[in-house]
């Protein structure tokens, strides 16, 4: 595993498709919106020096994010992305389509961290504090509905994280 400075790293965090509007009509214009939103918030934090991303590798906003920020280094950017898995059969439940995305993404991020061998009842809030642990900035893809994204927030906001929220019910 490489070396990264907290101060040069952003965590992601964000909705999954039952918490957004669209659910997962991805042609929706308010999904391909957020999407652009979230590029421009990567390029934002690439900016003021971050050359490490960790995305918690969940369906929706993190697979968003996931993909913007491969565009982004396909364009030239120079920087390393980090999958923190909360498990090892994360996806394990999801449609054959989903899981082929899923590990397509994985084979275009630099590190994979497995936090826990098997699903756990804590295995997602210990891989959100991960990311929050080993971060400076935050970006946070929420639209107030409480769970994970807005619990990874409050712990952000408790370690001092610069936070960018971006509103998903836009």
């Amino acid at each position: 595993m490489e070396w990264h400075f907290p101060g040069q790293t952003c965590a992601f965090t964000g909705h999954r498709p039952e918490k957004l509007p669209w659910g997962t009509r991805e042609t929706d214009p308010r999904c391909i919106d957020l999407k652009k939103r979230i590029r421009d918030a990567c390029e934002a934090v690439y900016t003021m020096g971050v050359r490490h991303f960790i995305c918690g590798m969940a369906q929706g906003c993190d697979t968003y994010f996931c993909e913007e920020l491969i565009a982004l280094r396909k364009e030239g950017r120079e920087f390393t992305i980090e999958a923190a898995i909360p498990c090892e059969e994360q996806s394990s439940r999801w449609t054959s389509q989903d899981r082929v995305r899923y590990y397509r993404l994985l084979e275009e991020c630099d590190e994979k961290t497995v936090i826990s061998p098997h699903y756990t009842p804590d295995c997602m809030a210990r891989r959100n504090h991960y990311m929050v642990d080993n971060a400076a900035f935050l970006i946070a893809c929420t639209g107030g509905a409480q769970g994970g994204a807005e619990a990874t927030v409050r712990y952000a906001r408790q370690q001092g994280l610069d936070i960018i929220r971006i509103d998903t019910q836009l």
